[in-house]
């Protein structure tokens, strides 16, 4: 069993993502807003966030992959699961679990945006900017984290762990 030790509480992570919904019910009153989440990671953080939104809301999926050889990002990226749905004419809010390198997102936006929605922006419960590679515009985090291997609330190690209602770091 791999030790892990709480980096943020369930109840903190409850929180700000009431505060993280509560501006998007600001920001698009009188809206109805398209939640689109990367899998697998984002799954948790997705209906948490839609469960407290008061304005119209749906929501569709997609999965993206970073291939590569070994555990670090290649930086060639490839859709693996498309929107069932168009965006187009939508007020899209990607949602994603972590950013780390931003190779993924420096990929997906433009893609995204060339389905001409009404309007996009870009929302992740964990932002790591020492792992930076490549600049996103990233409209509005839950948390930033240090460089430190996290899972729980979506985010897997071997595709354990997603299933904790906290974030969690791995003591390897």
């Amino acid at each position: 069993m791999d030790k892990i030790s709480v980096l943020i509480s369930k109840e903190a992570i409850e929180t700000r993502i009431q505060e993280m919904a509560d501006k998007i019910n600001q920001d698009y009153a009188g809206k109805e807003v398209h939640l689109v989440g990367i899998l697998k990671g984002s799954v948790f953080f997705v209906c948490e966030l839609a469960k407290r939104l008061t304005i119209p809301v749906t929501m569709d999926f997609m999965s993206v992959s970073s291939y590569g050889a070994g555990t670090e990002s290649s930086g060639r990226v490839k859709i693996v699961m498309d929107l069932a749905e168009s965006i187009k004419d939508k007020h899209v809010i990607i949602v994603e679990d972590i950013i780390d390198s931003g190779n993924t997102l420096n990929y997906l936006m433009p893609v995204l945006s060339n389905r001409q929605p009404a309007s996009m922006k870009l929302i992740a419960l964990l932002d790591k900017p020492d792992r930076r590679v490549k600049e996103v515009p990233i409209d509005d985090v839950g948390f930033v984290i240090p460089d430190a291997f996290v899972v729980g609330y979506g985010l897997d190690y071997a595709q354990k762990y997603r299933n904790l209602p906290y974030i969690g770091i791995v003591e390897i």
